[in-house]
């Protein structure tokens, strides 16, 4: 299965951002769980620069105040986008009983870094603040994201502490982007032949911070090199073994453990980056089952 994706997902590090964009488009699968949520809803809500357009699922039943999930898709900080998520996004709001909010941030090179962290750290607050219009418990809002999201769905976690918000109730990181460096275990094991390599990983990075230089704080793009993750939300990491993440992934979720935060690292040796979210993956189904049930836990 790696070698098909392989064989035929396109080397974006030789593209320009439009052009991968629709190379991966392309390959999109039609969403086949519609009936998943009684609603998904487009709207808009006021961010740092302009509006940022959200979907908001919700799932079947009237139990009173809900969980809330604020979900940033991955894709690089480049690609992907509310559709390309959108059965993962279903799937999500019906097994755990929450009210998903994916955010459709602005994406890099246009929008270079901390934009697309602002836009969810702003979806972020405002749901906390507009809970009862929308009846969600404020409670129980956590945070969560796949790949690039879910670096920006831990770095969004730092920011709630270090501007004094509420906390998401929970941090859940799925194979996270985490640092831009390209010299662990896993890049050098995995840089080629596994899904995704080190020369995208490189073209994604470069893409975002338009450079080497990371933008201040540090730890609004890369989360590992906060001085501290003490009092942050509790975690689940999921990791995929044959992945050039997967060394960095493992460490965010090392450092939180010695911080005192309670983690749960689902690791999955023989799978590889981006399978969670292949819905007709069995697998891959497996996989979020237990995601599903770990979220449950956090959110009640």
């Amino acid at each position: 299965m790696m070698e098909s994706i392989v064989a035929g997902f396109p080397a974006v590090e030789t593209m320009t951002a439009p052009q991968a964009r629709a190379a991966v488009a392309a390959r999109r699968l039609p969403v086949t769980n519609l009936d998943d949520v009684s609603s998904a809803d487009d709207r808009a809500v006021p961010g740092p620069n302009s509006a940022v357009p959200v979907r908001i699922y919700r799932p079947h039943g009237d139990d009173g105040a809900r969980p809330a999930v604020v979900f940033c898709h991955g894709g690089g900080f480049v690609l992907c986008d509310l559709e390309s998520h959108d059965g993962f996004c279903r799937a999500m709001s019906r097994h755990t009983g929450a009210v998903v909010v994916a955010v459709d941030y602005r994406r890099a090179p246009e929008h270079r870094a901390p934009a697309a962290v602002l836009d969810g750290f702003a979806v972020f607050r405002w749901i906390a603040e507009h809970a009862a219009q929308l009846g969600i418990d404020p409670r129980r809002v956590a945070i969560a994201g796949d790949s690039a999201g879910g670096n920006l769905a831990a770095v969004i976690a730092l920011l709630c502490r270090e501007r004094g918000m509420r906390m998401p109730v929970a941090q859940v990181l799925i194979y996270p982007v985490i640092d831009p460096s390209y010299d662990t275990e896993s890049y050098n094991t995995y840089a080629t032949g596994y899904v995704n390599t080190r020369a995208a990983m490189r073209w994604y990075w470069h893409q975002y911070l338009g450079g080497d230089t990371l933008p201040l704080p540090v730890y609004a793009v890369a989360p590992g090199r906060a001085d501290s993750h003490e009092g942050l939300p509790p975690a689940v990491v999921v990791t995929a073994g044959l992945d050039v993440l997967h060394s960095e992934s493992t460490t965010y979720a090392r450092q939180l453990r010695a911080a005192k935060v309670p983690v749960v690292h689902r690791d999955y040796p023989g799978l590889f980056h981006g399978f969670m979210t292949i819905m007709p993956f069995s697998a891959g189904a497996a996989a979020r089952q237990l995601l599903w049930a770990d979220m449950r836990e956090l959110l009640a």
